[in-house]
């Protein structure tokens, strides 16, 4: 007979390990989960838009910086780690607190010898990893063409090379540093190096490896200093960027002298070595600290000191021009085209005949304040919204380039009230609908914007095309996501606009694009609710086999993502190209290294009273291209580059980079060609350095007295007045052109007010023509006038203060006010016409409470001396030359209309009691006829349009904003 022991149950101990080990395996599994879900979709969205590359090369190049620094650091500390512990004296006497020491680490030595290669390890290649982008410049950098006048280096060494080996020795001396302390710590311990009874005992193996280590460090140093010669160039010194005097002949030769002490005395040590004296080197290392005092501190400041200051110009002089060079060409502001200017106060009769296509051109049509009036006339319904600050672009009308300013009608879930669930803002409410254009130039009786398109369904010249494509499911304020998508036969249920065919309510819309990652599966699925932490993804009905997922739907999100090395254009804008409504963002390739240039903060140029500054990863610059046009479909969200500066040596090493992501400049449509522009925030760049670089010569820039700055907003005295498009010619030109403006006046002393004269006016050449792939010869052709100094004209400043202390300009200003209304002026525009320099502003009035819908009522013109304040820009023109310009305004053809006429009730005297408040009659006849006047010039306006009868479009398009105008305060009446 046999028994079988019974088992014997686990212990508690046991069970709390299992279970311990179980829920960290549990953790982990979840937390991989997460992670896979972040990268996999990350690759989803990229696949799609297919610039899958750019997300591999990103975790390809980081991995492998990861890997490089972590074993550049891990490796070196662990050999040195076991070399001085195997190399230890065995049979040595050790103090009895080494033997203390020893007793304590033991049991942790193991752990020590891996766990601080590790600990280093990984420090190390997050920084490494964290540097990718500057060693896959370095590998993909090329020669320029450039050299720099000190060293005669190409300028590719400064913008690929340098920035590399800086962030290579800083690395490798790290290591070494550590290692030297590390060894020391570890010979220390186990008695490789013993203090004792006044003296130093040191092993033969630890002094080698000391020692070895410490000529290392040292040669990596003299490599540091011989590299920092070249970094002088590209530092601060006296006014410019650059070496100057002393730095050329003192600190660069004091450079090179102690490169080469530091390799002397690391030579010493690796003598040392091998015969064992520590006398030579250690006495070398204090005079090489003598030396770096004397050579590196006190000799430079001996010249700044006796020789440059007491004869700053003349010695500065060359390095002045150096830095003068080095700036306009780092800035691609070389080409300036300077012309004296000795502008004309004086107007007379006929005076703006040859100027008579710019004036016709004027833009009166504020972008940043005609907003509410677009809101409400264009709206339609609560969920539709506008840009707060509009934007500026121009078509082609019937031959004639005809300046707008346009806006996106974009969906705005915040605004859907009851109906905001999850259901409508994702898979209902998922675009907006429509570009609204309006002539830039022009204004309707009331002071409304005259639209040349328009409305829902959209109607106007664009609409003339059978490929247009009004839908908007990717802008600036897109929802966080939809989903669209459905099998084909399925009723579509994503709201396309508020209007239906015979009678209905609405029309519906099935999104038919490639635009975004699907989520028919049901992993797919999942992954996307992690994603958005939202479980309807998972288990909604709506989400099908063919739904897609739209995400990241802001253009510069979209562009930034695919094209990281980018700095973005803080303006995107909106065109309509080839029949499709599409984003085109600028980017920029930047650089803080170009040798001889002077440094810019990117985020101050660019700030002014229309831009809040912006946050860059790298602020601070002295080098910058528009070297790529971007565009984002506003349908699909495709986004396509385009090579706009092929010969700029950052993006050709980029491209190499990232192989095909960028299309070359042959591939753009003439249409497209067409819409793009001069971007803002690179003239915004280039006026901040022209307003000291407008100099050519050492001995204007030594001398100070001609420095300009931009002038402040006229109604934001702590903002700066922002650039201006718009169409006009400049004197050399032989026609009006699509250009970007600014203005100069003196720069103000420390403490002291700048005055506000005008002393340069800045043009661009902003448009780049209608021709395939090929710009037009004058685009961005800089143009300064240099205003003569025996002529005082005022500045946008102090036009503004005439217009506001004219005791006639504010008796009519008082007019404008009565009642609840007040008044807002529009963007000063100035223009080099009649051989001076003419002041426009237009004047808005909107209501001070309730619905605010700023209407264009005045025009403000100055030339010279003479001021007018007139109802129309041709009146005031024709009063400020005698009677007649020569020329005329676009709005020419306007009669206005009293602000009381027409836009608000007539006062019949009755007062409702409880309010205080005046209340019109309500007509019950007024309704049907507002509505019959409304119909017809509907019919008029889509008839003469047709037509290609501008004029008489226009004039419907009046009688049709007067008619919903006149409905809207029936409406608020009842």
């Amino acid at each position: 007979m046999t028994t079988t022991s019974a088992p014997n149950p686990a212990t508690p101990r046991t069970s709390r390990r299992i279970i311990t080990l179980s829920l960290v395996i549990i953790a982990a599994i979840i937390a991989a989960f997460f992670v896979f879900a972040a990268l996999y979709t990350d690759f989803l969205w990229f696949d799609q838009l297919q610039f899958a590359n750019v997300l591999t090369t990103q975790w390809l190049a980081t991995a492998v910086m990861f890997v490089v620094g972590f074993l550049g650091m891990a490796v070196p500390l662990f050999i040195v780690i076991q070399l001085a512990y195997r190399l230890r004296p065995v049979y040595v006497r050790l103090s009895s607190q080494l033997d203390r020491y020893q007793e304590v680490i033991e049991p942790l030595r193991r752990l020590a010898m891996w766990g601080m290669p590790i600990f280093f390890g990984l420090f190390a290649g997050f920084a490494a990893a964290g540097n990718w982008e500057t060693v896959w410049l370095w590998i993909n950098g090329g020669a320029t063409g450039e050299v720099d006048p000190q060293f005669g280096m190409d300028t590719g060494f400064y913008l690929f090379a340098m920035p590399f080996y800086s962030i290579l020795l800083a690395f490798v001396s790290a290591v070494i540093l550590l290692s030297l302390i590390v060894t020391a710590l570890v010979s220390y311990l186990y008695g490789s190096v013993r203090i004792g009874q006044g003296e130093l005992r040191i092993s033969k193996p630890a002094r080698i490896q000391l020692a070895v280590l410490a000529g290392l460090y040292l040669v990596v140093q003299a490599a540091s200093l011989w590299l920092d010669r070249y970094k002088t160039l590209v530092t601060q010194e006296d006014r410019i960027t650059g070496a100057a005097y002393t730095s050329v002949n003192a600190t660069i030769p004091g450079m090179a002298i102690l490169a080469i002490l530091a390799a002397l005395v690391a030579i010493l040590f690796f003598v040392t070595a091998v015969i064992g004296r520590w006398r030579f080197p250690l006495v070398a290392t204090g005079l090489l600290i003598v030396a770096s005092l004397v050579v590196g501190i006190g000799y430079p400041w001996v010249v700044e000191t006796f020789q440059v200051k007491p004869n700053q110009n003349s010695f500065q002089a060359e390095y002045y021009q150096r830095n003068i060079d080095g700036t306009k060409s780092a800035y691609d502001i070389a080409d300036l085209e300077v012309t004296p200017f000795k502008a004309v106060t004086d107007a007379e009769a006929g005076q703006l005949r040859e100027d008579a296509e710019t004036t016709a051109s004027i833009r009166i049509l504020d972008p940043s304040i005609i907003s509410p009036t677009v809101q409400q006339l264009e709206q339609f319904r609560n969920y539709y919204q506008f840009q707060e600050t509009l934007d500026v672009d121009r078509y082609d009308i019937d031959g004639e380039t005809q300046d707008t300013v346009v806006a996106v009608r974009e969906l705005n879930v915040d605004k859907l009230g009851d109906s905001n669930s999850w259901n409508n803002r994702t898979a209902v409410y998922t675009h907006g609908y429509g570009l609204v254009a309006a002539a830039g130039n022009q204004r309707t009786s009331e002071g409304e914007p005259v639209f040349l398109e328009r409305g829902i369904p959209s109607s106007g010249f664009l609409t003339e095309s059978e490929k247009y494509e009004p839908r908007v499911y990717f802008g600036e304020d897109s929802p966080l996501y939809s989903i669209v998508g459905a099998p084909e036969g399925t009723d579509p249920v994503e709201i396309d606009y508020p209007r239906g065919k015979d009678g209905a309510n609405e029309t519906k819309n099935t999104f038919e694009g490639d635009g975004g990652p699907s989520v028919g599966s049901t992993l797919n699925k999942l992954l996307y609710a992690l994603k958005f932490q939202e479980a309807e993804i998972l288990f909604s009905d709506l989400v099908n086999d063919d739904s897609q997922i739209l995400y990241d739907r802001d253009p510069v999100t979209r562009v930034q993502k695919v094209a990281p090395y980018l700095e973005l254009d803080s303006d995107p804008y909106p065109s309509v190209v080839d029949g499709r409504v599409v984003w085109i963002v600028d980017g920029y390739t930047t650089s803080s290294t170009f040798p001889y240039s002077t440094s810019v903060s990117l985020s101050d140029a660019i700030a002014d009273s229309n831009t809040a500054a912006p946050n860059f990863a790298i602020d601070d610059i002295n080098y910058i291209r528009n070297s790529v046009k971007a565009t984002v479909d506003a349908y699909d969200g495709t986004v396509t580059l385009y090579a706009w500066d092929d010969e700029d040596p950052i993006l050709k090493a980029w491209e190499k980079v990232y192989p095909a992501t960028v299309e070359p400049i042959s591939e753009m449509s003439a249409d497209l060609m067409s819409h793009v522009r001069y971007p803002t925030d690179l003239f915004k760049v280039q006026r901040e350095i022209l307003g000291v670089y407008h100099v050519d010569t050492a001995g204007s820039f030594a001398q100070q007295d001609n420095r300009w700055q931009t002038p402040n907003d006229p109604r934001n005295d702590n903002q700066l007045q922002p650039p201006y498009y718009l169409s006009m010619q400049m004197p050399g030109q032989d026609s009006p052109r699509f250009s970007m403006f600014s203005t100069f006046i003196p720069a103000s002393s420390q403490g002291t007010t700048s005055r506000n004269v005008l002393m340069g006016y800045l043009a661009v050449d902003s448009d780049a023509g209608a021709t395939a792939g090929e710009k037009s010869d004058g685009y961005g052709q800089l143009r300064m006038l240099e205003i003569d100094a025996d002529t005082t004209v005022p500045g946008p400043g102090q036009v503004q203060n005439t217009f506001d202390s004219d005791t006639t300009i504010a008796d009519k200003l008082n007019v404008l006010t009565l009642g609840k209304s007040e008044v807002k002026y529009g963007n000063l525009l100035t223009l080099p016409v009649g051989g001076g320099l003419l002041y426009v502003q237009p004047v808005y009035v909107q209501s001070s409470e309730g619905t605010q819908l700023p209407l264009l009522q005045k025009v403000l013109v100055t030339f010279g001396d003479s001021i007018a304040f007139e109802d129309t820009l041709t009146a005031a023109l024709d009063v400020i030359f005698g009677g007649d310009s020569g020329a005329s305004g676009g709005d020419e053809q306007v009669e206005p209309v009293d602000p009381g006429d027409g836009t608000t009730p007539p006062d019949d005297g009755t007062t409702d009691p409880d309010e205080g408040t005046t209340q019109p009659p309500v007509d019950t006849d007024a309704r049907e006829t507002a509505l019959a006047a409304a119909q017809q010039a509907l019919t008029d306006r889509e008839a003469a349009l047709k037509a290609g009868d501008l004029t008489a479009f226009a004039e419907a398009d009046k009688r049709l904003t007067a008619a919903i105008t006149e409905l809207l305060a029936l409406e608020a009446a009842e």
